[in-house]
C-alpha cells in the first residue's frame, strides 16, 4: 500500500515545486520587461524602430532649436534688410544733392557766400529753374539762332564737334517721344543655342546694314551684369527675338541684381477680383439700361396708339356716297 502510494507523492511534490517555479520565473520576466520599458529597452522589432524614430526626432528638435547667438544673428540680418535699402537710397539721394549744389555753387559765383548757399537741395532748384529758362528760351526765335551760332562754332572744332555731334544725336534719339528706343524688353539666344540673355530694342535696323542682310531686323542693346552701362549691340532677326512684357524698369533690376529680383509674370494675365466686380457692375448696369430704353420705347408705341384711338372716335364718319341706280331704258317697240 505504502510502495504503490509513493509514487504519487513525489509526483505531485515534483508538479507543484515545477509550478512554483514556473510562476516565479513568469514574474522575473514581467519585472524584466518592465525595467526595460521604463529604461527606454525596447521589447520586440517595432518598438525598436519606434525608439529609433523617436531618438532621430528628439535629436533633429534638439539641433534645430535656434540658440541665444542665432536668434541674435537671426535679428541682425533682418534689422540690416529693412534699413539697408533705406540708408543706400538716403546715401545716394544726399551725394547726388551735394554733387549738384557744388556744380551750382561752381557756376553761380558769390553762390556759396549767399544765405541760401547752405542749404542743402536750393543748388538742385536753382538749376532746374535755369534749365527750364533756357528751354523757354531756346523755343523762340531768338534762342535758335543764338544755338545755330553756336552749333556753327561747334562744329568748326575739330575734336569738340564729333563729341558734341554724336550727344545731340543720342539725346535726340532717347528724349524724342517718338522714338521706339530702350521701350521694349526681348530675349534673345546669344552667345549660342539655348542660352538666353535679356536685352534692349534700340530700334529697327537702318541704313547700310539693313541693305546688306535680306530680312527684317531689329537693334538690341545687350546690357551686362551688374553694371547696365555697358554690353553688347547686336542685330538680330525681328522673328528670332522674343518680345516679354515686362517693363524696362524691371528688367534692369534683374540685370542689375543678377537674377536675384525677378519681376512677375504679366503672360498670365488673372483679373482681380475688383477688376471682375467691376465688369459685373457695367454689364449690369448696360442691361438695365436696355431693358430701361425698351420700355420707354414700349410706353410710347402705347401712347401713339392710344393718342390715334382718340383722335379717330372724335372725328365723325362721312357718310359713304349711294351709287346711282341705273336707269332702265324703256324698250319701246
Amino acid at each position: 500500500m505504502h510502495d504503490r502510494a509513493f509514487p504519487h507523492i513525489v509526483r505531485n511534490i515534483v508538479s507543484r515545486r515545477w509550478r512554483i517555479l514556473k510562476a516565479i520565473a513568469n514574474l522575473l520576466y514581467k519585472a524584466q520587461t518592465r525595467m526595460r520599458w521604463i529604461n527606454g529597452q525596447p521589447r520586440s522589432h517595432q518598438h525598436k524602430r519606434d525608439c529609433q524614430q523617436m531618438k532621430q526626432t528628439d535629436s533633429a528638435a534638439e539641433i534645430s532649436k535656434p540658440g541665444g547667438f542665432a536668434r541674435i544673428r537671426g535679428w541682425f540680418f533682418t534689422g540690416l534688410l529693412v534699413t539697408a535699402p533705406v540708408l543706400l537710397t538716403v546715401y545716394i539721394t544726399w551725394a547726388a544733392i551735394k554733387l549738384i549744389d557744388s556744380q551750382v555753387s561752381n557756376l553761380l559765383p558769390g553762390f556759396e557766400t549767399s544765405i541760401l548757399g547752405n542749404v542743402p537741395g536750393v543748388g538742385l532748384v536753382t538749376g532746374a529753374v535755369l534749365i527750364t529758362f533756357i528751354g523757354a528760351i531756346a523755343a523762340g526765335f531768338l534762342g535758335r539762332y543764338i544755338i545755330r551760332l553756336g552749333e556753327g562754332l561747334l562744329n568748326r572744332m575739330p575734336v569738340v564737334r564729333s563729341i558734341y555731334g554724336a550727344t545731340k544725336q543720342i539725346l535726340e534719339t532717347v528724349i524724342s517721344t517718338q522714338s521706339d528706343a530702350f521701350r521694349e524688353v526681348v530675349l534673345v539666344e546669344y552667345p549660342r543655342k539655348e542660352l538666353w540673355v535679356i536685352g534692349f530694342v534700340t530700334g529697327n535696323t537702318k541704313g547700310e546694314v539693313a541693305n546688306r542682310i535680306p530680312k527684317t531686323m531689329v537693334n538690341v542693346f545687350v546690357p551686362t551684369t551688374p553694371n547696365p552701362t555697358s554690353g553688347f549691340l547686336l542685330f538680330c532677326p525681328r522673328k528670332d527675338v522674343i518680345f516679354l512684357k515686362m517693363t524696362v524698369e524691371e528688367a534692369v533690376k534683374l540685370v542689375v541684381s543678377g537674377g536675384i529680383v525677378t519681376p512677375p509674370d504679366r503672360s498670365v494675365t488673372t483679373p482681380p477680383a475688383k477688376a471682375v466686380a467691376s465688369k459685373k457692375t457695367t454689364t449690369q448696369r448696360a442691361a438695365t439700361k436696355k431693358a430701361a430704353a425698351k420700355k420707354a420705347v414700349v410706353k410710347k408705341a402705347v401712347a401713339k396708339k392710344a393718342v390715334a384711338k382718340k383722335a379717330g372716335a372724335k372725328t365723325p364718319k362721312k357718310a359713304a356716297p349711294k351709287k346711282a341706280a341705273p336707269k332702265k331704258a324703256a324698250s319701246k317697240k
